[in-house]
């Protein structure tokens, strides 16, 4: 009953969706109130039944119901109640219902807390939001309904992907879809300004903390895949360019670049047209990584389905939303007249230069993502793009942005001396290149990459302090300037030190890390480094719904004990699967991570060892940049929404 219930409210969502669509849109633009009005309940009323259709899904996974197709295909009843939650979105269709639950929570949200909003824009944006809700909900309702039937329940189901199975991957989703689907609200007020003709202050200020939240949502879900593939895979690196992590990662980019150029439009009013197109190619490439994912295209661990049918329709979608989009660009740009003017060398100048390299470095990655497909198709050649073209394309535009990004941040806005900006951080650049230089002598036959990476951290990290320090002014009473700053200030500094650590982390792992794979035998002792390994145990055990076999293994350090590892190698008789469980001694200096293989015919077992310098650093860095994010988010001036166009003449806006 309750899962007839879920899909009657799927559909009735679907008709919610086409009216909020449709009549808010011609309200607007025959100038009838009344019927904009309808975008707002209509708002409310499509995110309620979204919300009950994806209730009614997951309580068919928590209780095991097999008369479901997507149950019997991605749950079982042995499976821990956690898996069992994760599970409806750990597949093809309930996945695709979380994100067309996400879409209607962000139109909600836009209905609930935009009453600042020109009742116009407000009309048009909700009507483009529901038109993306129309297009995915019939994306699900005719190609990927999760609330298929079967015809005689099975016993049993057939169990989630175990790589799934996982605390880390359990969250991952639905943080990612938060980013990807917020851009979709940058998207709409982007449309709709289009449509409007006039993008000004109030809009940047508008469409800043949609981008904002979006970028945190990324970010932590970036973040979390990449924790997962480094601990859950077994083979110790945090990225790997896979296809489905460069989907993830390109919106990312241009999300950031977005998000910086906005505060030129909402500042000084300026690069207008550019700001409207990365928001229309943030959610598009937020498109593209779902069509990748889903369409079978290319291959990828991550990858929820195979089917072409439903790659065609994603594809057509795609192409409506961002090729409807880029006509309509075409058309209205010339009409989105810069007003503010500024310098070669100015805040403004540095901001640019940040959002040419980071949609530079989109597109080299988009390039190589693709280029296997267009070898395939136009030259008839199986190409592999890997790490090699992407470390060699991809990080000298990273290195560009680490370089000027304490400087950019130093320049006043309109004009700029540049030796007044570099001047007070003339004794950090000096420390970092000595920090640089002390890396590069203490390595032997090694690269540049940990040298530089360390240069670059070190460089961002004491950057940011001195612009804080910079902020505060001369004399006394620093440090109650220093607790009045605002949060946007306080959120920017977390950030960018948050990227240097993550940079340095990076660099530090890449350059430093040592590998060593042999045959390990019960009490024989083995040196990986500077550690002493010994395998004492290798036993076979029974879990909830799998069975595992478990090493134990003593680590030591210059003859004292640091931890006992237990690395293992599970089995899911249901899904007929293995996965590989490494056993990591986590330290902010560096991770000692084991693996255990298979029996060796001559005895022993094959243990694999990394010791992988700084990998921490990478995840306290990303937590930092989405820390640094809510900071800001949460100021003041993001909470009170830009009224300013509301303002009487002579009354200073908020």
């Amino acid at each position: 009953m309750i899962t007839e219930l879920g899909h009657f409210a799927l559909v009735l969502a679907f008709g919610v969706a086409l009216v909020q669509m449709v009549v808010p849109m011609w309200g607007a633009w025959r100038g009838r109130a009344g019927w904009m009005a309808v975008a707002e309940p209509a708002a409310a009323a499509q995110f309620i039944l979204i919300a009950l259709s994806f209730g009614a899904l997951m309580w068919a996974f928590v209780t095991s119901d097999f008369s479901l197709q997507l149950v019997v295909a991605n749950s079982h009843s042995a499976k821990p109640m956690l898996y069992k939650i994760s599970g409806t979105w750990g597949n093809h269709e309930g996945s695709m219902l979380l994100w067309v639950l996400i879409v209607a929570l962000f139109g909600a949200m836009a209905a609930w807390f935009g009453g600042n909003l020109p009742p116009h824009l407000r009309a048009r944006v909700l009507s483009v939001q529901a038109a993306i809700g129309v297009a995915f909900l019939a994306f699900i309702l005719f190609t990927s309904n999760p609330f298929l039937r079967m015809g005689t329940p099975p016993f049993d189901g057939q169990d989630l992907n175990p790589l799934l199975q996982d605390p880390g991957l359990a969250f991952h989703p639905p943080f990612l879809y938060l980013g990807y689907v917020g851009l979709s609200m940058a998207f709409s007020f982007a449309v709709a300004a289009l449509i409007e003709g006039r993008v000004d202050a109030a809009w940047g200020r508008w469409v800043r903390p949609w981008t904002l939240a979006a970028w945190v949502f990324l970010t932590i879900g970036i973040a979390l895949g990449s924790w997962w593939a480094y601990y859950e895979l077994g083979w110790g690196g945090f990225w790997f360019w896979d296809p489905v992590e460069n989907a993830s990662f390109m919106p990312w980019l241009l999300a950031a670049a977005l998000l910086h150029s906005a505060i030129v439009v909402e500042k000084r009013e300026s690069l207008k047209s550019w700001t409207i197109l990365l928001a229309i190619l943030a959610f598009g490439f937020s498109l593209i990584g779902t069509f990748i994912v889903r369409s079978g295209l290319l291959t990828s661990v991550h990858a929820f389905a195979n089917d072409p049918e439903r790659g065609v329709f994603i594809l057509a979608i795609l192409g409506f939303f961002t090729g409807g989009a880029l006509v309509l660009y075409s058309l209205r740009a010339s009409a989105l007249e810069a007003k503010g003017v500024f310098g070669l060398l100015s805040r403004e100048t540095a901001l640019v230069v940040n959002n040419l390299l980071l949609a530079v470095a989109c597109f080299v990655v988009f390039v190589g993502t693709m280029w296997p497909l267009v070898a395939e198709m136009f030259l008839d050649r199986k190409l592999s793009v890997g790490p090699p073209f992407f470390n060699a394309a991809f990080t000298p535009f990273m290195v560009a942005l680490g370089l000027i990004l304490p400087i950019g941040s130093a320049m006043p806005w309109k004009r700029a001396k540049i030796m007044r900006a570099i001047y007070p951080l003339r004794y950090v650049f000096a420390l970092a290149l000595a920090l640089g230089g002390l890396a590069f002598a203490m390595q032997s036959g090694r690269g540049l990459l940990g040298p530089v990476g360390m240069f670059l951290g070190a460089w961002l990290i004491m950057g940011t302090v001195v612009d804080v320090m910079q902020r505060l002014g001369r004399g006394p009473g620093k440090l109650a300037r220093l607790r009045r700053l605002p949060r946007a200030d306080w959120g920017k500094a977390t950030a960018h030190g948050g990227l240097g650590i993550t940079m340095a982390g990076i660099a530090g792992l890449m350059a430093w890390a040592v590998d060593d794979i042999r045959v390990a035998r019960i009490d024989e002792p083995f040196e990986v480094g500077s550690y002493t390994l010994t395998l004492h145990d290798v036993s076979e055990e029974r879990g909830p719904n799998y069975l595992t076999t478990i090493a134990t293994l003593s680590l030591a350090q210059d003859g004292k004990a640091i931890a006992t590892l237990q690395p293992e190698k599970r089995f899911y008789p249901v899904a007929q699967m293995p996965t590989t469980e490494a056993a990591i001694d986590y330290n902010l200096a560096r991770d000692v991570y084991v693996v255990i293989g298979d029996a060796q015919d001559g005895g022993g077992w094959a243990v694999r060892t990394y010791i992988k310098p700084m990998t921490n650093w990478i995840w306290i860095g990303c937590a930092l940049m989405a820390l640094g994010g809510a900071l800001s988010l949460s100021d003041r001036r993001f909470r009170v929404a830009a009224g300013a166009r509301k303002q009487p003449a002579g009354v200073p806006a908020e």
